[in-house]
Parts: structure tokens; C-alpha cells; sequence
């Protein structure tokens, strides 16, 4: 079990997700910024093996306009040695990687448009794990989208698509339960169909589930994992005290994690902690999870 925080590091003092307006580029401009999140992406990286933590999700952003047309700069070639020495770094000090691509990245989509823009997305994150030197368990996690008024329809829409995915993105992704729509045996009915893991969301399945318990949950959802995928994925949260159901709280609740910590024996799996503070949060949840055996000593 190794536990993360996804995109940004408040402690460091670098910004690792820079843009810039679309109206404004230039590869110049792209260099520029691809090379200062390139630099603070190891920064985090070097922060994070320091304090074992040993998960983590790169930000979308790492190459502003990757997957628009305005972009026509050949960055991976450009970086490929730089991103070769982070891959490097990432391998030689065991560290899990994930990326999640924003929520306009919609495969069951009926607008033509958002789904031609919707794999370039996918594209762009699975040329830069590669690029990165990675292996299977990097994945790519992406929610099945929309219901449209027909969740069998849309969930079949989601299932043709995947089949049609290049080998490269298919490889690389997992699909999530989400706080709405698809319950983890929505999900797993997907997996039935296509072999694509499932990435148990246990804030989400809090708010939408089938009556089943985390465990029961992560019970269903091992199974769905490969070797060649590494040990399945968990993004963790909980409610924000005070504040509307749905959205992720301020800092970790220490004791809601141990219940969670506790519950979910034996299964291991990683843990993403979805919470807004990042890494201080995460600092205090590796602290509680140091006792239990299924953590990762790195």
C-alpha cells in the first residue's frame, strides 16, 4: 500500500500546472512552461520519496494545449530526454503514477465533437506516460460519462468506444464509479465486457452505491485488476464537516481514515487522498497507515 496526493505540492513553493491563455501561444511560450512544470513535477517528485510518499497524480496540465490542434510543437521529442530522467527518478524510487484527464473527457459522449477531443485527451496522457518510460500500472483514470436518459445504452456507447481505443490507451486505462451516475456494479458490468479495471472512488461510493460496504466494494473490484496492472487504485475522501455532501473535505479526518483503514482488511490496493490540503493531509494519513501491514516502507 502506498498513499499519494494528486498534482500539486503547497509546501515547495513551485506551481507545477502552468498555462497560459490559448490566444497567447506560441511554442516558445510552451517550451517555457512545459519546462518549469517539468522541473517542479521532479521537485514534487523529490519531496515525495523523502517523506514516503510513494503515489501520485500527475496534473493534466503538464503540457498546456498537448491534445488541441494549436499545438503542433513536437514537445515529446523535444523533452524526451527530460522526461526519460523523470521516469528514471519514478522507476529507481518505486513510485506509482496516475492521471486523470478532466471531466470533458467523455467517451459515451453523442457529440461528435467532444468524442474526437475526448481520445486526443487520452492520447496525450498515454504518449506522455510512455514517454516517461513506464510500465502498465500507470493508468489512466477516467469516469464512463454521461447517462443520457439511458444508462444501458450510454454504458453499451462507452463499451463500442473502448474496444475502438488504440492499444496504447487501452493498456493504461481504468474506469471510476462517480457520486451520480455508475455505482461500482455499474462498473463492473463494463469490466465484464471490455477487461478494464475498475478504480474504487470510496467518497463516491459513500454517496452512490448498491448497498454494498467499502469492502464489499474493494472485494468486487480486485478482481478486475491484472498483475500487468500493479495492485488496484482507491481515491479516498470523505464529506466536508459542515459544507454540501459532495464536496471533498479541507484536511483528513484522521479517524474516518483509521475506520476506513480498518474496514478494507485485507485488501490492498494504493491510495489516492483526494483531499484538498494534498500533502499535509497525506503526511498524516502515512503516519496512521505506518501500523498497518500492508503499507509500503519505502
Amino acid at each position: 500500500m502506498k498513499i499519494g496526493y494528486p498534482c500539486i505540492n503547497w509546501t515547495i513553493g513551485c506551481k507545477g500546472d502552468r498555462t497560459f491563455r490559448l490566444k497567447s501561444y506560441s511554442d516558445r511560450r510552451l517550451i517555457d512552461t512545459v519546462t518549469n512544470n517539468l522541473d517542479c513535477l521532479s521537485k514534487i517528485l523529490t519531496f515525495n520519496v523523502d517523506h514516503n510518499l510513494l503515489f501520485f497524480r500527475i496534473t493534466s496540465d503538464l503540457v498546456p494545449f498537448a491534445s488541441h490542434p494549436v499545438c503542433q510543437f513536437d514537445w515529446l521529442t523535444y523533452f524526451k530526454s527530460k522526461l526519460a530522467s523523470i521516469g528514471a527518478f519514478i522507476e529507481s524510487n518505486n513510485i506509482r503514477i496516475s492521471v486523470h484527464p478532466g471531466q470533458y473527457t467523455v467517451l459515451n459522449s453523442h457529440d461528435s465533437g467532444i468524442l474526437a477531443r475526448s481520445i486526443k485527451e487520452l492520447q496525450y496522457h498515454a504518449d506522455l506516460l510512455d514517454a516517461l518510460g513506464l510500465d502498465a500500472s500507470a493508468k489512466i483514470q477516467v469516469h464512463v460519462g454521461g447517462v443520457y436518459g439511458d444508462k444501458d445504452k450510454s454504458a453499451w456507447r462507452f463499451i463500442g468506444r473502448y474496444r475502438n481505443l488504440d492499444d496504447a490507451i487501452k493498456r493504461r486505462l481504468v474506469i471510476e464509479n462517480d457520486d451520480r451516475s455508475y455505482t461500482v456494479d455499474d462498473c463492473l458490468r463494463i469490466y465484464g465486457e471490455t477487461g478494464v479495471p475498475v478504480l474504487f472512488d470510496a467518497f463516491h461510493h459513500e454517496l452512490n452505491h448498491s448497498g454494498s460496504s467499502s469492502a464489499d466494494g474493494l472485494a468486487d473490484i480486485t478482481r478486475t485488476w491484472q498483475v500487468c496492472d500493479g495492485i488496484p487504485m482507491v481515491d479516498y475522501s470523505h464529506y466536508k464537516v459542515g459544507g454540501v455532501a459532495v464536496n471533498h473535505t479541507e484536511s483528513i479526518d484522521i479517524s474516518h481514515f483509521e475506520r476506513f483503514l480498518a474496514a478494507t482488511q485485507p485488501y490492498d490496493f494504493d491510495i489516492m487522498l483526494e483531499i484538498k490540503d494534498k500533502e499535509t493531509s497525506a503526511l498524516k494519513a502515512v503516519e496512521v497507515a505506518r501500523k498497518d501491514k500492508r503499507f509500503f516502507h519505502g
